[in-house]
């Protein structure tokens, strides 16, 4: 039974990813040079998929204005999920815009082709999920199976015992949509593994054991971490100058710059004299990267700028952040606090949101986490967390 619609769901915030969603979706942060969810159209598209719906939600118009009616000549629906009240609710609500089997996946992950190609193979009229051997099974759904049969589904687990995890891409026939109107609702919220054990019930859930390039990028220093395995599988968009150095054609290099790959270099950005970057750096389009200025294992937005002389090691910027001359970010390990939990030793230097403005010769503690808007002045040591548009003088 052939499945021609994908359903995108990428209608949530992702914040544990704060700051750093404050300004648009979790499927709008950059994986290397482009959005994440980007990657992942691009993986139905490679995989045949002829139609696409996406489930838009919190700051839809990020997705809406970024992707418009199509993609790649595959024409999208877009479905308003006003609330967030879980995954099984966001497919839900886009079944008055599909018609016939549809391929569901997550719109905050990036996969490979060949963990979508083996759903769609194996997909044969009952409920199907995409399941892959995972190292920490507690942080997510984890499955056992039988066979090729789906047994037992359990959300994040209290130990490690399971060897497989919902990889979160499904292929249903129409009739999930009933499954999903009769699932009982927890704490409000109406969630895919309860339809999933709901349709267990109903009879056989099949379970398609895969792998490939799955990575999810929960917290801010997982970016960093998902840049990094998009450079080593090549998976950049800009034309390269070598076999691991990426510059779009419309980008100025600094013939004294010094691009350490592997590197992307987004449109129409600048690169300065004595500039080293690199390995492990992504630069975004219409960046401005000044003088003598050191980049190691960073990934910023659009509009960026860094003045002369600064250096940035393990670092995250959103839009439009600007970094004064002779700033240090020493990069990590650093203890980093995600609302009630610190994660300690991460290798973060720090996070800068969208129009985070910092000035000459400030200093950053290894884990800061720096709120959108904010303003640092000059010769400030910032550490911790500092608030959405807050001002910080010396």
């Amino acid at each position: 039974m052939a499945i021609t619609t994908g359903i995108v769901l990428a209608a949530g915030e992702g914040t544990r990813l704060r700051p750093l969603t404050a300004n648009r979706p979790k499927t709008m942060l950059p994986a290397a040079d482009r959005p994440i969810l980007e990657h992942v159209l691009d993986v139905l598209v490679e995989c045949g998929i002829e139609r696409l719906c996406l489930v838009v939600g919190y700051r839809r118009e990020r997705v809406q204005e970024y992707f418009g009616h199509s993609y790649r000549d595959v024409p999208i629906t877009y479905v308003h999920q006003r609330k967030q009240l879980g995954s099984a609710h966001a497919l839900g609500t886009a079944a008055d815009a599909v018609d016939g089997p549809v391929l569901v996946l997550n719109g905050d992950r990036v996969i490979g082709e060949r963990i979508v190609e083996d759903v769609l193979e194996r997909f044969d009229g009952d409920p199907a999920l995409a399941v892959l051997e995972h190292s920490t099974p507690s942080e997510y759904g984890a499955v056992r199976t039988h066979g090729d049969r789906l047994t037992e589904f359990v959300e994040k687990p209290d130990s490690d015992e399971f060897r497989f995890i919902n990889a979160g891409v499904y292929a249903f026939d129409s009739s999930v949509f009933d499954a999903i109107d009769r699932t009982p609702r927890r704490d409000g919220e109406l969630q895919l593994p309860d339809v999933i054990e709901e349709l267990m019930n109903d009879g056989s859930v099949k379970a398609v054991i895969t792998d490939g390039l799955w990575v999810d990028a929960t917290y801010p220093w997982d970016l960093l971490y998902l840049m990094r395995e998009l450079f080593s599988r090549g998976r950049i968009s800009q034309p390269k100058a070598d076999t691991r150095v990426w510059v779009a054609e419309s980008a100025r290099i600094h013939p004294d710059a010094t691009l350490q790959g592997p590197v992307v270099v987004g449109p129409d950005s600048e690169i300065g004299a004595g500039a080293v970057l690199g390995p492990n750096v992504a630069v975004g389009r219409n960046a401005t990267i000044g003088a003598n200025a050191t980049l190691r294992d960073v990934l910023f937005g659009g509009d960026c700028r860094v003045e002369a002389g600064a250096t940035l090691l393990d670092c995250v910027a959103g839009e439009t952040a600007s970094v004064g001359a002779g700033t240090v970010v020493p990069g990590g390990p650093g203890d980093v606090r995600v609302g009630d939990t610190v994660f300690e030793d991460q290798r973060l230097g720090a996070v800068l949101a969208d129009r985070v403005s910092v000035g000459g010769g400030v200093t950053f503690s290894p884990g800061t986490l720096v709120g959108a808007g904010v303003e640092i002045g000059p010769g400030v040591y910032a550490s911790g967390t500092i608030a959405d548009e807050t001002e910080v003088v010396r």
